[in-house]
Order: C-alpha cells, then sequence, then structure tokens
C-alpha cells in the first residue's frame, strides 16, 4: 500500500508543471502574436501616411515626360530643382509667405492673449452666469462652423472686412475652446496664496495675471503657439473665402492657383505643394516634444 501511494505522488507535480509549461507556451505566443499584430499595423499605418507624399516628391523631381509614366517611376535626374524655382518665382510664393507671417503672428499673438485671460477669468473670479459662459463655450464647439458661415460672411462685409487680411485674423482671434483649456488647466496648478501674496503688496487684478500669472503659463503657451500656428499656416477655406485677391494669397491659396497655368503640370504643382509642406514639417520636428509636453503636463495638474 505504502508502494502506491509512494508512486502516485509524483504523479501530480509532474502533471501541474507540464501544465504550466503548456500556458507558458500559449501565454508567449499569445504575447508574439499580439506584438506582431501591432508592429504590422504601425507598419501599415506608415505606409499609407508616406506613400502619398513620396508620390508628390519623386513627381516634384521629374520632367513632363516623366511624369506620364506613372507616379511611382524614379526620376532620371534627381537633382532637377527646375520645378521648385518655377514654382517659388511663378508662383508668388515670397508674397504668399509675407501674407502667411502677418496673420499668422497677429492670429497667434491674440490667441495667447484672449486666451490665457479668458481662463484666468474663469478661473479665479466668480461672478454672475460663470457656469452659462462656461457652457456657452463649450456649445460653440458642438455648433458645425459651416452652418454659420453665411451669417459670418454677413458681418466680416458689413465691418468692411472682405478681401483684408483683417478677415482671417478677426475669425481666428474668436472662441478657440482649445487654447482656453490648455490655459485653464495650467492656471488651476498655480496656488492661490501667490495672487494673495500679490494682491496684499498692492497689485491689481491685471498686474496678478501679467506678472504672477502669465510667466508660468510658458508651457502652456509655447502649446498653444505651435498647435494654432500649425493650424492657421494649414488653413485654407478661411483664407479662399475672405481674401479672394491674388496679391493676398496665403502658403495655401497660392498652391491653389497653380490649377491656372499649370494645370496640367504635375511636377510644378507638386514642387509647390513641398515648399508649402517643408515648413510646417520643419517646425513639428523640432518642436513636437513642446506640444506633447504640454499637453501631458496640463493633464496632470
Amino acid at each position: 500500500m505504502s508502494t502506491e501511494v509512494s508512486d502516485r505522488v509524483p504523479v501530480a507535480p509532474t502533471r501541474a508543471a507540464g501544465a504550466a509549461r503548456r500556458m507558458s507556451t500559449v501565454s508567449g505566443g499569445g504575447a508574439r502574436l499580439a506584438a506582431a499584430g501591432r508592429y504590422t499595423s504601425l507598419i501599415l499605418a506608415t505606409v499609407v501616411f508616406l506613400l502619398p507624399l513620396v508620390v508628390v516628391l519623386l513627381t516634384s523631381l521629374k520632367t513632363g515626360p516623366e511624369v506620364l509614366r506613372g507616379p511611382l517611376s524614379l526620376p532620371h535626374n534627381w537633382l532637377n530643382y527646375h520645378n521648385y524655382a518655377t514654382a517659388f518665382t511663378q508662383g508668388h510664393l515670397v508674397l504668399a509667405l509675407g501674407n502667411t507671417a502677418f496673420i499668422l503672428v497677429c492670429s497667434v499673438t491674440g490667441t495667447v492673449v484672449i486666451g490665457s485671460m479668458t481662463a484666468y477669468a474663469i478661473d479665479r473670479f466668480t461672478f454672475r452666469f460663470k457656469r452659462v459662459v462656461i457652457a456657452l463655450f463649450l456649445l460653440a464647439t458642438l455648433v458645425p462652423s459651416v452652418t454659420t458661415q453665411v451669417a459670418t460672411f454677413q458681418v466680416v462685409n458689413f465691418f468692411g472686412l472682405f478681401d483684408t487680411r483683417w478677415a482671417p485674423i478677426v475669425l481666428y482671434l474668436g472662441t478657440d475652446i482649445v487654447a482656453i483649456y490648455i490655459f485653464l488647466q495650467f492656471i488651476r496648478g498655480i496656488p492661490l496664496s501667490l495672487d494673495e501674496a500679490a494682491r496684499l503688496d498692492g497689485a491689481s487684478s491685471f498686474a496678478i495675471y501679467r506678472k504672477v500669472i502669465f510667466p508660468l503659463l510658458k508651457p502652456a503657451t509655447a502649446t498653444v503657439v505651435i498647435v494654432k500656428g500649425i493650424a492657421v499656416y494649414n488653413d485654407y477655406y478661411t483664407p479662399f473665402l475672405y481674401m479672394p485677391s491674388q496679391e493676398l494669397g496665403v502658403m495655401s491659396t497660392a498652391l491653389f492657383r497653380f490649377k491656372g497655368p499649370f494645370g496640367a503640370h504635375w511636377e510644378d504643382i507638386s514642387a509647390g505643394a513641398i515648399l508649402v509642406i517643408v515648413p510646417t514639417l520643419l517646425v513639428f520636428l523640432f518642436l513636437q516634444r513642446f506640444i506633447y509636453n504640454g499637453f501631458t503636463a496640463g493633464a496632470g495638474r
């Protein structure tokens, strides 16, 4: 009887060890399969994102006959910059760059000032209908902008801003709930004791904002400047609708006007597209850490 017991005792640990090995093998295989799926999806997403850019880049380096060979055919001369010279000079990109810079500086500066002051007032002051004001800010983001374009156009035309560079600037300076939200998250992390100490020293509310609050909003300001700047630079609809004159063209509308004299010359259109894309791409690559740090720091406050 003791012999049978001694023979059966090692069986349970052996079966348990085998089951553990099988479970480990299954879990390891599942983990490898999940990792392969993630990497495959990332590779496919990268190809889908980069393929149009590669096609545009290749087309910008080709001659007219080479474009007809196919979008993925390689150019004969990789140093063919004639298309870029044509797009830059005859496309009036210098004038467009000047208009874009003027609109960009005014819009971004105004957004930072208005957004930070609005967030400061919402967080630091108690006033009647405060919740209503916040609700109206949120409601403005739920209304599709297309449905209000007729009324917006009439207002802009009434004030004599149509076909001027101030029309898009005024529209960009409107309620930007994203900028207000970013500033609000940072202001909520600033202790009220700083405001109280400054007020004991005789500082007014505006002085507290200018000397205490705003200097502490540098990460939020950098984030708003980058996000708003890229949005304004890439916007096509607003400048095209409110600035139809050719001398008021910005980078996006100047590229669109290539459809006239260069309607069939895709190599010149692609070169113009690359010239428009490069500034935004460089800004994002060099400043992307400020975007991520600004959002994550504001979310953690």
